[in-house]
């Protein structure tokens, strides 16, 4: 790796810095008292409640536990304008907030334009989050 490789993959770690440790189901942190995951700068993020039900009613119960949160919206500088979504459960969830989910064409990742991020994080601020990447 390049020196400008090592510079670039460093201030990313630190951009990211904000990311999970690691992600829990819906399913588990609906029956958590407290819901909540530990970030990689060590501090805790917590989850609405109210969120999570949302969520909820948005899946069938036995996709609860394939829904890992928080919901990881990526962006590369090279997408000009483009964000992607992965996992087949999480494609599911953002395409039916954006009202363009199709029960017939099944999807492990899709890409959206960003400017629909507002419209995401509105609806899903506490189980949403960035990450940013280089393809």
């Amino acid at each position: 790796m390049s020196k400008e490789d090592e510079i670039i993959q460093k201030e990313l770690s630190r951009l990211n810095f904000h990311l999970p440790k690691s992600r829990k189901s819906l399913k588990t942190l609906l029956e958590e008292d407290e819901p909540k995951i530990q970030l990689r700068d060590g501090q805790f993020h917590f989850f609405k409640k109210d969120e999570l039900k949302y969520l909820s009613t948005l899946l069938d119960s036995n996709e609860y536990g394939s829904l890992y949160l928080p919901i990881i919206l990526e962006i590369a500088p090279t997408w000009h304008g483009y964000f992607r979504v992965r996992e087949k459960t999480a494609v599911k969830v953002i395409e039916k907030i954006l009202g363009t989910y199709d029960i017939l064409e099944e999807k492990n990742e899709v890409m959206l334009p960003r400017y629909l991020i507002p419209e995401i994080r509105k609806k899903l601020p506490t189980t949403t989050t960035y990450a940013f990447i280089i393809e």
